[in-house]
């Protein structure tokens, strides 16, 4: 185990971004600041012997421990992997500072730990070498903004610094435009809504939670601000197919938004109820009904630049058979 003691010096800093500088200098431990936040959550890293979220600061006294059985398992070498994606069916245009690509469901974006099956980086890496020393996490290179597994649509990579840093700080002012195309089961009675539940860790800690706006009549205090805007595109018995717009990005926030919104989306097994969980096996979409249509954000010259898809072919056979 290693233990490591805060001190005046290291006073007042982000937990995650400190062990992070810490680990690789001070005990030869080769580890990314995104596997430091999985070990937090995974509690195999604890502040004082108890758990803790990876934004708490640091106070002088302070004693961080972390598991070395954790961290050992972390650096084996990744199997060989074979790829079976193709990389030029994906490509919706490639320029020499972005990539767009039309991400398919039932693919992860990029490595958590030894992960063993194909993911998207590695067929980017196969093409576009050049993109490995690009951005901030050598686990995922060039990568800026990322869509779920189960979800499908468009994506933009980095083919250099000066592009991903202008394109996350584009995500960071919000000036990045996504629209997703949803089919929830119900009726949703509203045209037009603003959905603004704070999004925050479950306690099951596998999944994020939608929190109540207010809490004992003042403004929620936990969780991130997340903001979606969505719009009735179809209306059917059964299902209600929406255009959603993301103002913010928080790990799987149209899904739990619509989930807590009391409309979950089709195919999504984890953000629903039981019942529907039933109804999704039997349907056997194999996915979830999401799809990230619309990209539309800003070159290094300054241009505007949108794409748009349409949504798979599977899904348009889903509905027009669903009632």
């Amino acid at each position: 185990m290693i233990e490591i003691k805060i001190s005046d010096e290291n006073s007042g800093q982000r937990i995650d971004k400190l062990l992070a500088e810490i680990l690789p200098k001070e005990h030869d431990v080769k580890i990314t600041r995104s596997q430091i936040q999985k070990l937090i959550t995974e509690e195999s890293i604890k502040l004082n012997g108890e758990i803790f979220n990876s934004s708490h600061k640091t106070k002088t006294g302070d004693l961080i421990t972390v598991e070395e059985t954790k961290r050992k398992e972390r650096e084996i070498t990744p199997v060989v992997k074979k790829l079976k994606l193709n990389i030029e069916e994906i490509i919706v245009k490639e320029t020499k500072d972005y990539i767009v690509i039309n991400k398919p469901a039932g693919i992860i974006v990029h490595d958590f730990e030894n992960v063993s099956e194909e993911t998207l980086v590695d067929v980017l890496l196969m093409r576009y070498p050049e993109i490995r020393q690009i951005g901030e996490d050598p686990s995922r290179p060039g990568i800026v903004h990322r869509i779920d597994r189960e979800v499908s649509g468009l994506m933009v990579v980095a083919r250099n610094q000066k592009t991903f840093d202008n394109l996350k700080e584009q995500f960071k002012k919000r000036t990045v435009q996504k629209y997703y195309k949803a089919l929830v089961y119900g009726v949703v009675s509203k045209e037009h809504d603003e959905i603004r539940f704070p999004i925050a860790r479950s306690k099951s800690r596998y999944k994020m939670a939608a929190l109540p706006e207010t809490k004992k009549g003042e403004k929620q205090d936990e969780g991130k601000i997340a903001i979606s805007e969505f719009d009735v595109v179809e209306r059917k018995i059964n299902y209600t197919l929406l255009r959603v717009k993301i103002k913010t990005g928080r790990t799987h926030q149209i899904r739990v938004h619509l989930s807590a919104y009391g409309n979950p989306i089709v195919g999504d097994n984890v953000y629903t109820t039981n019942k529907l969980r039933e109804k999704n096996i039997k349907k056997n979409l194999g996915r979830i009904f999401l799809v990230a249509f619309f990209l539309s954000f800003n070159d290094l010259d300054g241009n505007r630049q949108e794409f748009e898809v349409d949504i798979p072919n599977n899904l348009k056979e889903f509905l027009k058979t669903a009632k």
